[in-house]
């Protein structure tokens, strides 16, 4: 049985997918896990600079609630939970590939910085 849409109904495809990435830090978490593989949530909150553990918590459960994201945890002490890309989270990602390149085109266009992933955890944290 299909899952009612979050925010639906929806006036275009467009318009749909933007339901399911909406916020700002969902792209990004796509983005890492998809670089990354797996990533607990420690490592992933270091991997986005600034985004604080409630919004990485509230995209999270959205994303697995949209079958983005499989979260598994460890019957360990203490307990280990995991994130990892669906293959409809895989497939999204490579949808919005072209949106990224369109994005450092711009930053190119307009002389902007484009900051090292490596280099983004030495920023600062609100």
């Amino acid at each position: 049985m299909a899952k009612a849409p979050r925010n639906g109904p929806y006036i275009c495809g467009i318009d749909a997918a933007l339901d399911v990435v909406s916020g700002k830090w969902k792209g990004l978490i796509l983005w890492e896990l998809d670089e990354h593989g797996v990533r607990r949530f420690a490592e992933l909150r270091r991997g986005l600079p600034g985004v604080s553990e409630k919004m990485l918590t509230q995209h999270l459960r959205e994303m697995e609630a949209d079958g983005l994201v499989t979260r598994r945890v460890h019957a360990e002490v203490p307990p280990r939970v995991e994130y990892s890309l669906t293959e409809h989270g895989r497939t999204l990602n490579a949808a919005l590939a072209p949106l990224g390149d369109w994005g450092v085109d711009r930053l190119r266009r307009e002389r902007s910085e484009l900051v090292e992933h490596r280099d983004a955890a030495a920023l600062p944290r609100p």
